[in-house]
């Protein structure tokens, strides 16, 4: 029996790193207007980000009970085990859509992992998924249970360059987005155990935002077996000085690890946010 790995595009994979990985990605799908697109097959990050600057509101919705059923049966038919790694769900109905969908194929084989998180978090714990499903010394059940203890300790932080995509969408009050773009208020935000993302800190202006976050950073107690990696939507700039503030604070962080936002994510956090990814130490 082999071990199938699947995901959805929220955890951000090119197409060059889920064929090279053995992932199977279950897309989003990503509105503008009348025009739908699918994330990462019709929907380059170019696209999507100057239809978003220019100011155009999308929408996000999860994959349907039907678009796992069908990757779920291709499994069963190999007679193979899933690992199914997926979105917060506390941000999404994606694992809603992968549980209704394993129940449809009635195959006991299908473990589904509430990654309660996004974006290059979840990314980390999928890759975690492949490690050990290439070592080849755990069952699927037993890798489920392994990934259930890891996600606790992979952490995202994140500054905002600005309120206003959260507004957009709904998360929050266009007054309060409006007022923190006169004060240039820089929101710091994290993902919380439970999944939900929520308020790490604020600072204002630029300056004291890459201080706020450095703050954080030196406060983390990081795995060293497990690279810190910078993260950014649509520019590289505020990430690349904070990796160099990084560095000179003695975290190490490469910036040829930088690694982009997607489109799921990016939808509600708009451009110019930077932050950083790591494995918490035991």
């Amino acid at each position: 029996m082999q071990i199938r790995i699947i995901t959805d595009s929220a955890a951000d994979f090119t197409s060059q790193e889920l064929a090279a990985n053995g992932i199977t990605c279950v897309p989003m799908q990503i509105t503008f207007g009348e025009d739908t697109y699918v994330d990462g097959i019709d929907l380059t990050p170019d696209i999507f980000w100057q239809r978003l600057i220019s100011g155009e509101n999308p929408k996000t919705s999860q994959p349907s009970p039907d678009a796992f059923l069908s990757v779920f049966e291709e499994a069963k038919a190999a007679g193979d085990a899933v690992i199914c790694v997926l979105l917060s769900s506390a941000l999404s109905g994606t694992l809603q859509s992968a549980v209704i969908a394993k129940g449809m194929a009635d195959y006991e084989p299908i473990h589904i992992v509430d990654s309660l998180t996004a974006a290059i978090a979840e990314k980390v714990l999928v890759l975690h998924a492949c490690r050990l499903r290439d070592e080849g010394r755990l069952s699927a059940g037993e890798i489920a249970a392994e990934l259930e203890e890891f996600r606790s300790r992979v952490k995202l932080y994140a500054c905002l360059d600005t309120l206003s995509y959260l507004a957009r969408g709904g998360r929050i009050p266009q007054a309060a987005a409006s007022l923190g773009s006169l004060v240039q208020l820089k929101p710091l935000v994290t993902v919380s155990a439970d999944g939900h993302v929520e308020m790490a800190g604020k600072a204002i202006g630029r300056h004291r935002a890459f201080d706020a976050m450095l703050k954080l950073a030196k406060a983390a107690r990081i795995d060293a077996s497990h690279p810190v990696i910078p993260i950014y939507s649509h520019l590289a700039d505020h990430c690349s000085a904070f990796v160099a503030r990084l560095n000179q604070a003695g975290i190490a962080c490469r910036e040829s690890d930088s690694t982009p936002i997607g489109v799921t994510i990016g939808t509600h956090i708009g451009p110019g946010a930077y932050g950083f990814v790591y494995v918490e130490a035991e």
